[in-house]
């Protein structure tokens, strides 16, 4: 006899090994839209999200952007876009 009186008790937890912190943050122009977009230090896009959204502007408050998605080493992660996107994108650099 179970004596969870009706409520089911909770699963284990698993041990998954946890996500790399986010390292990059970009934002660029797609299409006539500004988004933001996320990536780790591998340069493996994590999210997207429109970039005109206040967590946006409170990620970049302090930091400082670059010019640098034109660089080859963005290439496969901003395949997607331009040349003139990329070089108008807005690269920063977060904390961890």
């Amino acid at each position: 006899m179970s004596h969870g009186f009706g409520i089911e008790l909770p699963r284990a937890h698993g041990n998954t090994p946890l996500r790399s912190h986010t390292r990059y943050l970009i934002v660029i122009d797609s299409g006539g839209f500004m988004v933001a977009r996320l990536f780790l230090a591998s340069r493996e896009q994590v999210a997207e999200f429109d970039a005109s959204t206040e967590e946006v502007a409170q990620m970049v408050m302090h930091l400082q952007a670059d010019n640098s998605a034109g660089d080859p080493q963005w290439d496969r992660a901003l395949a997607g876009h331009s040349a003139a996107e990329r070089a108008e994108a807005r690269v920063y650099v977060l904390g961890i």
